[in-house]
């Protein structure tokens, strides 16, 4: 991933943030025919050391399980807050014109090892933790042993768990930090007026942004 030094995030914490709000990972692994692309949700833990693990599960059907294997590397995407970005909202379009669109967004790309972990206990943890908190911001949260015994069984049955121990984390916040501090307050109006999706969180970003820089 390409990225310039004003868009660079080496903060643990907040890319753990991101993490934490964003858990739906894009794992990129190698497989037989290449490049393979799976949609999982995955819960983080700070330890081990340095910078902690990923855990999930998948489907014993899933071919990801055939393909995991010592020693290949993994890749873990995590997405953000996304947002396109008018040339519209900046000041100097009517100072200058020299201006153009862009888009705004921030990720996290977690590498590691990927390891199959088919341990019952293991797994009744991991989808426990995965639920809590998730549902920690419903009035009435679900938990897993609110299902009867003998379908939670039947359930686990059909996964196994993934743990990815992480070795190295980049962040990527692309949110107006190359641009003048009227443009970025610009920016900050425009998206809280546009009511997009993600408009709200992309602007608290570039406010956040254009705090730090001063």
């Amino acid at each position: 991933m390409h990225i310039p030094k004003q868009f660079e995030e080496v903060r643990v914490n907040v890319m753990y943030e991101l993490i934490r709000a964003y858990p739906l990972a894009t794992l990129v692994t190698h497989s037989s025919i290449g490049l393979n692309a799976n949609h999982i949700p995955l819960h983080l833990s700070e330890s081990p050391s340095p910078y902690g693990a990923l855990r999930g599960h998948i489907a014993r059907a899933n071919p990801l399980l055939g393909e995991i294997a010592d020693g290949i590397e993994t890749l873990a995407i995590f997405h953000g807050p996304d947002s396109y970005i008018t040339p519209s909202w900046y000041a100097t379009k009517k100072e200058t014109g020299k201006v153009v669109p862009t888009w705004n967004y921030a990720v996290v790309h977690a590498y590691g090892f990927l390891r199959v972990v088919d341990n019952a206990s293991w797994l009744r943890a991991q989808l426990e933790a995965l639920t809590d908190h998730n549902e920690a911001f419903f009035p009435e949260p679900w938990a897993v042993s609110d299902a009867p015994p003998e379908y939670v069984e039947k359930i686990m049955a059909a996964i196994v768990g993934v743990e990815m121990v992480i070795t190295k984390l980049l962040g990527k916040w692309k949110a107006s930090q190359n641009q003048s501090t009227q443009n970025q307050m610009g920016v900050v109006s425009g998206l809280k007026e546009s009511g997009f999706p993600e408009s709200e969180a992309m602007a608290t970003l570039v406010e956040a942004g254009a705090k730090n820089a001063r």
